[in-house]
Protein backbone atom coordinates (compact mmCIF):
# COMPACT_ATOMS: atom_id res chain seq x y z
CA UNK A 1 0.00 0.00 0.00
CA UNK A 2 1.56 3.35 -1.03
CA UNK A 3 2.39 5.89 1.61
CA UNK A 4 0.45 9.14 1.74
CA UNK A 5 1.67 12.43 0.36
CA UNK A 6 2.14 15.12 2.99
CA UNK A 7 1.50 18.81 2.49
CA UNK A 8 4.06 20.85 4.43
CA UNK A 9 2.86 24.30 5.40
CA UNK A 10 4.78 25.63 8.43
CA UNK A 11 8.14 27.37 8.24
CA UNK A 12 9.86 25.22 10.87
CA UNK A 13 9.18 21.98 8.99
CA UNK A 14 10.09 23.56 5.64
CA UNK A 15 13.39 24.82 7.05
CA UNK A 16 14.14 21.37 8.45
CA UNK A 17 13.79 19.94 4.95
CA UNK A 18 15.87 22.62 3.22
CA UNK A 19 19.15 20.80 3.74
CA UNK A 20 20.68 18.77 0.89
CA UNK A 21 21.74 15.84 3.08
CA UNK A 22 18.38 15.59 4.81
CA UNK A 23 16.61 15.52 1.48
CA UNK A 24 19.08 12.91 0.24
CA UNK A 25 18.46 10.74 3.31
CA UNK A 26 14.70 11.12 2.97
CA UNK A 27 14.90 10.29 -0.72
CA UNK A 28 16.95 7.18 0.01
CA UNK A 29 14.39 5.97 2.56
CA UNK A 30 11.58 6.45 0.03
CA UNK A 31 13.32 4.76 -2.89
CA UNK A 32 15.17 2.00 -1.02
CA UNK A 33 12.99 1.38 2.04
CA UNK A 34 13.95 1.34 5.73
CA UNK A 35 17.63 1.58 6.58
CA UNK A 36 19.88 2.39 9.49
CA UNK A 37 21.96 5.54 9.79
CA UNK A 38 25.01 3.45 8.97
CA UNK A 39 23.41 2.08 5.80
CA UNK A 40 22.33 5.57 4.75
CA UNK A 41 25.84 6.85 5.42
CA UNK A 42 27.34 4.14 3.22
CA UNK A 43 24.95 4.93 0.38
CA UNK A 44 25.44 8.69 0.59
CA UNK A 45 29.16 8.65 1.44
CA UNK A 46 28.62 10.44 4.73
CA UNK A 47 29.51 9.60 8.33
CA UNK A 48 27.03 7.49 10.35
CA UNK A 49 27.01 10.08 13.15
CA UNK A 50 26.10 12.86 10.70
CA UNK A 51 23.30 10.82 9.15
CA UNK A 52 22.03 9.84 12.58
CA UNK A 53 21.84 13.50 13.63
CA UNK A 54 19.95 14.51 10.49
CA UNK A 55 17.58 11.55 10.86
CA UNK A 56 16.70 12.74 14.35
CA UNK A 57 16.03 16.24 13.01
CA UNK A 58 13.75 14.78 10.33
CA UNK A 59 11.98 12.73 12.99
CA UNK A 60 11.38 15.86 15.10
CA UNK A 61 9.17 17.19 12.30
CA UNK A 62 7.47 13.90 11.51
CA UNK A 63 9.19 13.11 8.20
CA UNK A 64 10.73 9.83 9.36
CA UNK A 65 10.15 7.37 12.19
CA UNK A 66 11.86 4.32 13.60
CA UNK A 67 10.96 1.13 11.77
CA UNK A 68 10.44 -2.21 13.45
CA UNK A 69 13.43 -4.40 14.12
CA UNK A 70 16.90 -3.56 15.28
CA UNK A 71 18.23 -2.11 18.50
CA UNK A 72 20.67 0.63 19.47
CA UNK A 73 22.69 1.87 16.52
CA UNK A 74 21.18 -0.82 14.32
CA UNK A 75 17.72 0.72 14.47
CA UNK A 76 16.30 1.21 10.97
CA UNK A 77 14.39 4.34 10.00
CA UNK A 78 11.57 4.68 7.48
CA UNK A 79 9.92 7.54 5.63
CA UNK A 80 6.48 8.53 6.87
CA UNK A 81 5.29 9.95 3.53
CA UNK A 82 5.98 8.84 -0.01
CA UNK A 83 5.89 12.39 -1.34
CA UNK A 84 5.80 15.98 -0.13
CA UNK A 85 3.97 19.04 -1.35
CA UNK A 86 4.29 22.73 -0.50
CA UNK A 87 3.69 26.07 -2.15
CA UNK A 88 4.69 29.71 -1.85
CA UNK A 89 1.17 31.13 -1.55
CA UNK A 90 0.89 31.16 2.24
CA UNK A 91 -0.30 34.48 3.74
CA UNK A 92 2.49 34.11 6.30
CA UNK A 93 5.75 35.64 5.05
CA UNK A 94 7.98 33.25 7.04
CA UNK A 95 6.20 30.26 5.52
CA UNK A 96 6.55 31.71 2.00
CA UNK A 97 10.26 32.40 2.40
CA UNK A 98 10.88 28.91 3.80
CA UNK A 99 8.93 27.33 0.92
CA UNK A 100 10.92 29.35 -1.63
CA UNK A 101 14.22 28.34 -0.02
CA UNK A 102 13.25 24.67 -0.14
CA UNK A 103 12.19 24.94 -3.78
CA UNK A 104 15.46 26.66 -4.70
CA UNK A 105 17.48 23.93 -2.98
CA UNK A 106 15.60 21.15 -4.76
CA UNK A 107 15.89 22.81 -8.18
CA UNK A 108 19.64 23.21 -7.68
CA UNK A 109 19.93 19.56 -6.61
CA UNK A 110 18.12 18.41 -9.75
CA UNK A 111 20.31 20.63 -11.92
CA UNK A 112 23.38 19.02 -10.34
CA UNK A 113 21.96 15.60 -11.18
CA UNK A 114 21.35 16.70 -14.75
CA UNK A 115 24.89 18.05 -15.11
CA UNK A 116 26.33 14.83 -13.67
CA UNK A 117 24.25 12.72 -16.05
CA UNK A 118 25.31 14.84 -19.02
CA UNK A 119 28.95 14.60 -18.02
CA UNK A 120 28.80 10.78 -17.91
CA UNK A 121 26.45 10.33 -20.86
CA UNK A 122 29.12 8.96 -23.19
CA UNK A 123 29.74 6.11 -20.77
CA UNK A 124 26.09 5.03 -20.70
CA UNK A 125 24.86 2.06 -22.77
CA UNK A 126 23.32 3.05 -26.09
CA UNK A 127 19.85 2.01 -24.95
CA UNK A 128 20.00 4.44 -22.02
CA UNK A 129 21.38 7.28 -24.16
CA UNK A 130 18.44 6.79 -26.53
CA UNK A 131 15.86 6.45 -23.76
CA UNK A 132 16.80 9.53 -21.74
CA UNK A 133 17.37 13.20 -22.41
CA UNK A 134 15.85 16.66 -22.18
CA UNK A 135 12.50 17.79 -23.55
CA UNK A 136 11.55 21.46 -23.62
CA UNK A 137 8.71 23.45 -25.08
CA UNK A 138 7.14 26.91 -25.02
CA UNK A 139 3.38 26.92 -25.55
CA UNK A 140 0.61 29.49 -25.53
CA UNK A 141 -1.77 28.17 -22.86
CA UNK A 142 -4.71 29.32 -20.83
CA UNK A 143 -4.53 28.85 -17.07
CA UNK A 144 -6.89 25.88 -17.36
CA UNK A 145 -4.79 24.26 -20.08
CA UNK A 146 -1.65 24.78 -17.99
CA UNK A 147 -3.38 23.10 -15.05
CA UNK A 148 -4.38 20.13 -17.21
CA UNK A 149 -0.83 19.68 -18.49
CA UNK A 150 0.63 19.98 -14.98
CA UNK A 151 -1.77 17.32 -13.68
CA UNK A 152 -0.91 15.00 -16.59
CA UNK A 153 2.81 15.48 -16.01
CA UNK A 154 2.34 14.74 -12.32
CA UNK A 155 0.44 11.57 -13.18
CA UNK A 156 3.26 10.44 -15.47
CA UNK A 157 5.98 11.25 -12.94
CA UNK A 158 4.20 9.16 -10.28
CA UNK A 159 3.16 6.33 -12.60
CA UNK A 160 5.83 3.90 -11.28
CA UNK A 161 6.00 5.23 -7.72
CA UNK A 162 4.91 1.89 -6.24
CA UNK A 163 8.38 0.50 -7.03
CA UNK A 164 9.99 2.83 -4.48
CA UNK A 165 10.95 0.87 -1.39
CA UNK A 166 9.94 -2.40 -3.06
CA UNK A 167 12.80 -4.00 -5.02
CA UNK A 168 10.63 -7.02 -5.78
CA UNK A 169 8.39 -4.84 -7.97
CA UNK A 170 11.25 -3.57 -10.15
CA UNK A 171 11.71 -5.29 -13.51
CA UNK A 172 15.15 -6.49 -14.51
CA UNK A 173 17.29 -3.62 -15.76
CA UNK A 174 15.39 -0.94 -13.84
CA UNK A 175 17.52 1.98 -12.60
CA UNK A 176 16.73 4.85 -10.32
CA UNK A 177 16.05 7.80 -12.63
CA UNK A 178 15.32 11.45 -12.02
CA UNK A 179 12.29 13.06 -13.65
CA UNK A 180 11.60 16.77 -13.30
CA UNK A 181 8.80 18.88 -14.74
CA UNK A 182 7.62 22.42 -14.27
CA UNK A 183 4.93 24.51 -15.86
CA UNK A 184 5.64 28.21 -15.38
CA UNK A 185 4.91 31.46 -17.21
CA UNK A 186 7.98 32.41 -19.24
CA UNK A 187 7.48 36.16 -19.07
CA UNK A 188 5.34 38.93 -17.57
CA UNK A 189 1.62 38.89 -18.17
CA UNK A 190 0.70 41.06 -21.16
CA UNK A 191 -2.76 41.96 -22.37
CA UNK A 192 -3.52 41.90 -26.10
CA UNK A 193 -2.92 45.37 -27.59
CA UNK A 194 -6.58 46.09 -28.32
CA UNK A 195 -7.67 45.08 -24.83
CA UNK A 196 -4.87 47.12 -23.21
CA UNK A 197 -5.90 50.21 -25.22
CA UNK A 198 -9.52 49.74 -24.18
CA UNK A 199 -8.58 49.53 -20.49
CA UNK A 200 -6.41 52.65 -20.76
CA UNK A 201 -9.35 54.61 -22.19
CA UNK A 202 -11.82 53.39 -19.55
Amino acid sequence: MPLARRRVTDAAALKALAHPLRMAILGALVTEGPMTATEAASMLEESPSNCSWHLRKLAEHGFVREARGGTGRNRPWQAVSEGLEWDSESPDEADRLAADALTDMLVERELQRLRAAQASREHEPAEWREATGISQSALWLTAEEAREIKEELTRLLLSKAERSGHPELRPEGARLTSLVAWVVPSGPHRLPADRADAEERS
